[in-house]
């Protein structure tokens, strides 16, 4: 029932995913009345596969999250999270308000032994391919033993869903060099270089979209500041796109010229085809989509989660964190 567009894309979004896997079953969580009636104008209906679990009330999207997590204990929202708790999904997919999503997940799933923080991760374009990005907004303050943490989860994810056995990290930082960074950050790089993990050292911000490594650890502060920073850079350039090509009929012949190099561009880069950042850390499968997604958009996060699910990304986060732990003591 949340994002900018509730059912009116949920929905669809739902049916063309059944279409694509057809092992997947899914469960429509809110207001049953709407939910019968988007699927009617669909021309679907429920059955084997399409389940609908009524839930009375609805989180804001600029509610606060200690409010949704005390007085909306029957929001769609926590009754998808309570689904994954209760063992009758293997994962919970929404739009809605993030902080209340993060709040209520980790109340009811709890992290996994030895997490102390959930993060958000992503999948963000470049260079050479994509790259995964956390955290990118759970935790706006983050020690060195958190930002440890952030780097074995996002290895996990990347070893789990890309099939890469050794994907390499580097922590974002002011520069390269050794000296550079604030303590948290330098202890962290300590604590990496003596683990197993394939770390390669600090990357800075013009690495991400290089693709200079297969993961980018931050703390969320620094990592919601340059999504955001990102974002708000691509659609400058869009809007100077469109400026400069409408300018004369000489723009517009040349924009015609260009489209097929244009429409390549904005299928590499477009967002909806990497949307579904995953809330990792918790002992349940969370995925979040962008609360403006479209159907196609919200489809690809569902996708996230069911990649999630068959790769048991949070089984393997835990094996791969007692193990290092281990080392560590042992060390």
């Amino acid at each position: 029932m949340g994002g900018d567009h509730g059912p009116s894309v949920v929905v669809p979004a739902a049916l063309s995913t059944l279409k694509d896997i057809k092992e997947l079953k899914l469960i429509l969580v809110g207001d049953q009345e709407v939910l019968v009636e988007e699927l009617r104008r669909q021309g679907a209906d429920v059955g084997p596969r399409l389940q609908i679990k009524h839930a009375s009330q609805q989180v804001a999207m600029d509610e606060l999250p200690s409010v949704a997590l005390r007085s909306k204990k029957d929001s769609s929202m926590r009754v998808a999270i309570n689904l994954v708790q209760d063992g009758c999904a293997d994962a919970c997919v929404s739009a809605g308000n993030t902080g209340a999503l993060m709040a209520t997940a980790r109340f009811v799933l709890k992290t996994l032994p030895g997490i102390d923080r959930p993060a958000i991760i992503s999948a963000l374009p470049t260079m050479k391919g994509h790259t995964h990005m956390l955290d990118l907004g759970a935790n706006v303050d983050s020690s060195a033993d958190v930002l440890f943490q952030f780097a074995v989860m996002g290895s996990v994810l990347v070893q789990a869903i890309d099939n890469n056995p050794s994907p390499s990290v580097g922590l974002l930082n002011i520069g390269e060099e050794e000296i550079k960074g604030n303590e948290r950050v330098k202890e962290a790089a300590r604590q990496l270089a003596k683990s197993d993990i394939n770390y390669v050292g600090y990357v800075e911000g013009d690495d991400i979209y290089k693709g200079a490594v297969d993961v980018v650890v931050c703390d969320g502060f620094v990592g919601n500041v340059a999504l955001k920073t990102s974002e708000g850079v691509a659609t400058m350039i869009t809007h100077f796109l469109k400026q400069n090509f409408s300018r004369n009929v000489f723009c517009k012949l040349a924009a015609v010229v260009s489209m097929p190099v244009l429409k390549a561009l904005k299928n590499k880069i477009d967002p909806r085809r990497y949307n579904g950042a995953s809330l990792v850390g918790l002992s349940g499968i969370v995925v979040k989509s962008h609360g403006g997604a479209d159907a196609f958009a919200f489809a690809n996060a569902i996708k996230e989660a069911v990649l999630e699910v068959e790769k048991s990304v949070p089984e393997k986060i835990n094996q791969q964190l007692e193990s290092l732990l281990t080392q560590q003591q042992v060390g």
